[in-house]
Parts: structure tokens; C-alpha cells; sequence
């Protein structure tokens, strides 16, 4: 009832008639029939043994589905094809109902099915593959509407109706947000109509139907949503790689031309290249060092600048010489294979003096998240849908800090006079095990929190932050593996662990110099594994 008054209030004006009609017929539903209805809509698929369907809120079975049955939202009668039988009946049914036609009864289900399917091309009703089973199969006629429903309530697809019970049990908790009327992902029907389009779109993608046709379909669909427009991006994108993946130039190129999602150009610079094209390449990578679109596709044409002009006459360019760094290298015995070489090299350098935390991108990450809480979840229009988000739907859209400018200018100056330790840890206290993009609760400790807010200087925790929010989606990944703090001087050390065979990523090199331009203390550790005696 809560999703139903929820739609109601903040979407009037966008549901149909079809599903305003819904919620007041749900409304006047015996509480037994709602209850049935809720959990079929919440399990997966839409056909159910009535056997299976035993809830104590529910109660008598047929009592509660007489109504439902009456508004034709659910039928008793709904044709089967054999898969869909062969989903519902255990191996013992399936043989009790083909026997007669089954050769190796020993076998497997999925064996069977093959077989079937070829000599029972027809669909019918459960009772009438089963007739001598006594139990009813009831199965949703709604559920394409309940989707639309989930749709417009959640902003997506891939969130379901488990996120409350799962808030119920305490599982997840969530920041409550402030809605304003403003918030909310899906304006219009044609909104709602468009995001259904995306949906499907995606799915027959991934089924891998013919990419041409697919990638027609999606650019031919007309989008005043900014949202839905980087959805539709992030798919063209995708589709983008798989093209590249199977060595599809043209139709990557023909993809990376209609997609503006962060990106695309570096691709498109790259399908080019790969494709001969190696003038168009240079004019596209000379337009983009102009104005990089981010630290990622500034690295990129550092290295392809050089290539491309090689590649058309120009004068070989030597590469500036990559800056040293403190390299650390170890010869360690590797006693458990399945131990990573991070936990080695943690175990190898701790002292008690100087402790040492296997923390990634969890450390920064976390303090950036609990000083910049109240920017993060500012009810901004269009920032939040629903109660069960774990960071605003903006986050790493090109604007994002630039819309919350006074709200972090206002959390990053408590660095400038000491007041973010005692924020951090009465933020850690307050919110604690609320869902964030940016906090790892099951990473950070109390001792660790304490021990960085301790040794972490407050201008270089500024300058990660600044960093961060220059690039949400590229910068909070690539962070060094291991933290080593002495408490005593109030100092620390990054640390990057490299196994036998492994080399730096790009993101990883970017934060490597980040830190080196900044001076702050990080080595690179190198281990190699030392032979044991037989």
C-alpha cells in the first residue's frame, strides 16, 4: 500500500487509466487477496503452484485468489508451453506426465526437454498437461503493469519490491532524503513509455539480436530527459565495446558517433586507429587534447598523440621519461596459494609501532564520504526518486559537484581549521551502516578511522577529495592497496602491491603521480615468490 499511495501522490499526473484503476481496485481488495497478489508479484516469474503459495497472512488459498481471479488479474487457465511446465513440475511429475514418451527415464530434466518440446509444440493449461494432479496453478495477467508501477517507484528495473522487506528486516538502512515535487527520474508518460523502450532494448542487446536493428531502434527513440538521455549513451556505449570486442569497427564507430557518454570520444579516437583511419584519428585526438574531457582521456592521447603522428610521416617523439618512485622489493614464500600477495606483503611490513591496513579505495573513499555527507545527499530536483537509494541518481553525471559547488566548498573548509575530525567521527557514530556510494562500513574500523584521522594530514586529504570530485567515476578506483600508519610521529605510507607478472593500470598510474606531484609518501611493492624447500 505504501508504493501505491507513494505513486499516487508524486505521479498523477503520469500513471494511465489502466493503472490508476488498478490502485483503487487494489484498495478495495479483501486483505487476504492483496496479500496473495503481493507475493506472487514479488516472486519471480508469473506462474505459481498454489501449493507453494502458504503464507499466514494469506490464509485460505481459493478464498483469497476469488477475487483476483474475478478482476482477471490473475488466471487459472493461462496456456503453457512444455518449458514453462517443465519449470514448475519436479523430475518425479515430469515423469508421471511423459513417461510414456520418455527413453531414458534416469536421465536428467534438461535432457528430456529437447525431445519434448519437438512432440508437444502446442501450449495448454497446467490441468491439462497434469490432469491428474490435484493442484492449481495460478499465474499474473499484471505483471507488465506492476513493472511499469516498479518503474516509475524505483526509476529502474533492476531494484525490486525485496528492497522493503530487506529495509524491514534492518538489513539495509537508508539516508531519508527530503522529496521535493521535482524529484523524480520519470516527468511523463512518454518518459515512462521511453524507459520501458531502453529497458527492452538493453535485453534484446544482451539476447544478441542483430546489433544494426537494435542500434536503429535506439536512436530513433525521441528523449527530452536528460537521465534517459546518458541511459540511452551508457547502452550505446556498451554496445560500442561489444563491437569492438568482435572486431566490428564499423558498426563501433557508426555507435561512438551518436553516444556522448564520458568516453565515447576516447573510443571512437581508438576504433579509428584501429581502423586505418589514422588522419581522422589525429584530427579528433588534436580537437581533444584541447579540452581533455577528463584525467583518463588526457592519459589516453598522451600516449596516442605520438603514434599517430608516426604513423603519418611525423618525427619520431620521445617520451618523457617516467617519474621515479620509491620501489619496494620483496622476496616472499607463499605458504596458502589462496591468500592474496596484498595480505603477504601486509603480514610482512607490519610492526607494532607501525600498523598496516589492507584498505584500496575503501579509506579515502569513506573519509570523503562521512565529511561531505550533508553535499552527497542534498535533496537536490532530480537527485533522489525513492527512499531506498544509496546515493543520489546524479553521481557521476558531468555535473554533479558542479550543482552542489557551496555544499562541498562548505565541507572541505572544515579541513582548513580542524573541525572535520570531530564531523568524521560523529558522522561515523551517527550513520553508521547507512548505505552510501562512498562508505565501506565493513572496511572501516574504529581503529582505523582513528589512526588515519591521526596521521593523515589535513591538506592532503583535501587534495584526494578535490581529485575525487574532479571525476567521481574514474578517481574513486585505482587507489594504493595498503595504508601503513606510525601513530607515534603521526606519519604514514601508501603502498601499491604488485605480484609476480602484474604491471600498473592507467588509474593506478594517474593516482601514483597524483600523489608524487603532491608529496606524499607512496612506494610501488614488487613481490616475487622465493622457492621452498620440497
Amino acid at each position: 500500500m505504501q508504493v501505491l499511495d507513494w505513486l499516487e501522490q508524486r505521479f498523477a499526473d503520469v500513471l494511465s487509466v489502466d493503472e490508476l484503476r488498478f490502485i483503487n481496485e487494489f484498495k478495495r481488495l479483501p486483505r487476504e487477496s492483496q496479500a496473495l497478489l503481493v507475493r506472487m508479484v514479488m516472486r519471480k516469474g508469473i506462474h505459481f503452484r498454489a501449493g507453494k503459495l502458504h503464507y499466514d497472512e494469506i490464509g485460505d488459498i481459493p478464498g483469497a485468489a476469488g477475487p483476483l481471479l474475478t478482476l482477471g488479474w490473475v488466471d487459472e487457465r493461462m496456456p503453457l508451453a512444455v518449458e514453462e511446465l517443465f519449470e514448475l513440475l519436479l523430475k518425479g511429475e515430469i515423469l508421471q506426465t511423459f513417461g510414456s514418451v520418455i527413453d531414458q527415464p534416469k536421465g536428467r530434466k534438461t535432457d528430456w526437454l529437447p525431445a519434448l518440446s519437438e512432440q508437444f509444440p502446442q501450449a495448454q493449461s497446467f490441468n491439462d498437461w497434469c490432469p491428474w494432479l490435484d493442484e492449481r496453478l495460478l499465474s499474473l495477467t499484471i505483471m507488465e503493469l506492476c513493472d511499469r508501477l516498479r518503474l516509475m517507484f524505483f526509476g529502474n528495473l533492476y531494484q525490486d519490491w525485496s528492497e522493503f522487506v530487506l529495509a524491514d528486516l534492518g538489513i539495509y538502512t537508508y539516508e531519508k532524503v527530503e522529496f521535493s515535487a521535482e524529484s523524480r527520474g520519470l516527468r511523463s508518460r512518454e518518459d515512462v513509455d521511453a524507459c520501458v523502450l531502453l529497458h527492452a532494448y538493453q535485453q534484446q542487446f544482451e539476447a544478441g539480436e542483430a546489433l544494426e536493428e537494435v542500434a536503429g531502434r535506439i536512436k530513433g527513440l525521441a528523449l527530452d530527459n536528460p537521465w534517459l538521455q546518458r541511459r540511452r549513451g551508457k547502452l550505446l556505449f556498451q554496445m560500442g565495446q561489444h563491437c569492438e570486442r568482435i572486431a566490428d569497427f564499423a558498426m563501433a564507430l557508426d555507435l561512438y558517433r551518436e553516444c556522448a557518454y564520458p568516453g565515447a570520444r576516447a573510443r571512437l579516437i581508438r576504433v579509428l586507429e584501429r581502423s586505418g583511419e589514422f588522419e581522422l584519428a589525429l584530427d579528433l585526438a588534436e580537437q581533444a587534447e584541447q579540452a581533455p574531457e577528463s584525467a583518463a582521456e588526457h592519459q589516453q592521447l598522451h600516449r596516442v598523440l605520438p603514434r599517430l603522428r608516426r604513423k603519418l610521416g611525423g618525427p619520431p617523439i620521445k617520451r618523457a621519461a617516467p617519474r621515479e618512485m620509491q620501489r619496494l622489493d620483496l622476496q616472499l614464500p607463499r605458504v596458502d596459494p589462496a591468500v592474496s600477495v596484498e595480505f603477504y606483503v601486509q603480514a610482512h611490513l607490519a610492526e607494532d609501532s607501525a600498523p598496516i591496513h589492507y584498505v584500496e579505495n575503501s579509506l579515502i573513499n569513506s573519509l570523503f564520504g562521512l565529511l561531505c555527507w550533508p553535499a552527497i545527499f542534498a535533496p537536490l530536483p532530480g537527485a533522489f526518486f525513492h527512499p531506498f537509494q544509496r546515493g543520489p541518481v546524479d553521481l557521476l553525471s558531468e555535473d554533479f559537484q558542479a550543482r552542489r559547488a557551496e555544499l562541498f566548498q562548505a565541507c572541505l573548509a572544515e579541513l582548513e581549521d580542524g573541525r572535520y575530525r570531530q564531523t568524521i567521527r560523529q558522522r561515523y557514530a551517527a550513520k553508521w551502516g547507512v548505505q552510501s556510494p562512498f562508505v565501506f562500513w565493513s572496511v572501516l574500523s574504529e581503529e582505523l578511522l582513528e589512526q588515519a584521522l591521526e596521521c593523515l594530514p589535513a591538506e592532503h586529504l583535501k587534495h584526494w577529495f578535490n581529485r575525487l570530485l574532479l571525476d567521481i567515476k574514474a578517481n574513486r578506483a585505482g587507489m594504493p592497496d595498503l595504508i601503513q600508519f606510525w601513530p607515534q610521529q603521526k606519519t604514514y605510507r601508501m603502498i601499491e602491491v604488485k605480484g609476480p607478472g602484474d604491471r600498473l593500470q592507467d588509474n593506478q598510474l594517474r593516482w601514483l603521480e597524483f600523489c608524487h606531484e603532491h608529496q606524499m609518501p607512496i612506494a610501488v611493492c614488487y613481490v616475487q615468490w622465493a622457492e621452498q624447500d620440497a
